[in-house]
């Protein structure tokens, strides 16, 4: 029988866990900055949630706290997953480094601070992973407004290049 998270308690020490959410039997544990290593560490332990799956971030622009760093964690011995989630500011995006706790946190957090610039403290090897070292910004930030341009179909092809711009010599 596979366990459903909806179906399984997590003894989770008092002050580690600010809120949890169920939807469509994913459980997502919230929590605070200072306490998600704690959480990481008790979850990893104890209730043996062996593997980091993921490590990301999302952004909720223009909502505040604009941030959201998830950790996707599966437990190979009870095959069940559970979501830490926790949020951070737009001008306090720094949370500890979880490379203590996961091994594997190394890579995935540097994704995040290139793609995102979320800085996580404590890091071994905080730098770019994918975007060149002389990039700037980050690019999955919403802070860039979205350019559309329309398609072209053949009754408005010749509107369409009339206006688009081109290079002179």
């Amino acid at each position: 029988m596979t366990t459903t998270p909806s179906t399984f308690q997590l003894d989770i020490p008092e002050g580690l866990v600010t809120g949890t959410t169920v939807f469509r039997d994913e459980v997502t544990l919230h929590a605070t900055k200072g306490a998600v290593l704690a959480l990481l560490a008790h979850l990893k332990d104890v209730q043996k949630f062996e593997m980091l799956t993921d490590e990301t971030c999302v952004d909720y622009y223009p909502k505040e706290p604009r941030f959201g760093i998830l950790y996707q964690l599966y437990s190979l011995s009870r095959n069940i997953r559970v979501r830490v989630k926790v949020m951070l500011g737009e001008y306090d995006a720094v949370i500890p480094s979880a490379c203590s706790v996961y091994r594997n946190a190394n890579w995935l957090e540097r994704e995040v601070y290139d793609l995102f610039g979320i800085v996580f403290e404590d890091h071994p090897d905080l730098r770019r992973i994918m975007m060149p070292s002389d990039y700037q910004g980050h690019p999955l930030r919403r802070e860039i407004p979205v350019q559309v341009e329309e398609v072209a179909f053949t009754f408005n092809r010749e509107r369409i290049d009339a206006n688009k711009p081109r290079a002179t010599e």
